[in-house]
């Protein structure tokens, strides 16, 4: 903006005019700008992409019911069974991708050391889901 010439002779009046001209100035060279990007926007490369679903294929680990009745007998599935066999069978579970999920049913007149004993076969064979099940109180 021009407040006036730097001859002070002719006249001490500041030019009350604004100037235009670099305003037009970027304004012509914006329009431009979008004059030559604008078509570039539109532009697109024809290609044929393969199709894809978005749901992915989730394996569902299996389920073992294990059981502990009062006398301390343990049950794979239903099946009557002993430590040593129940240990095996957590070692061949825990190298299964994926895990499978142990539902354990112990008896309220159990003994501990029957709970704690299947829950440290269970961890030493590398099994993480060992869920405890229980009847509601009415």
């Amino acid at each position: 903006m021009a407040f006036g010439s730097l001859d002070r002779k002719s006249s001490s009046q500041p030019m009350a005019e604004i100037n235009m001209v670099p305003l037009i100035d970027v304004v012509l060279v914006l329009l431009v700008i979008f004059i030559v990007t604008a078509p570039l926007l539109t532009h697109a490369v024809p290609l044929d992409l393969p199709k894809a679903t978005s749901n992915p294929e989730v394996q569902k680990p299996d389920k073992v019911e294990f059981a502990i009745d009062a006398n301390g007998s343990l049950f794979w599935n239903g099946e009557r069974l002993t430590r040593e066999d129940a240990a095996t069978r957590f070692t061949q579970e825990g190298q299964k991708r994926p895990q499978p999920e142990i539902f354990l049913r112990a008896d309220q007149n159990v003994p501990y050391r029957y709970v704690a004993e299947m829950l440290a076969d269970a961890a030493k064979a590398g099994l993480s889901k060992v869920a405890f099940v229980s009847e509601p109180a009415k």
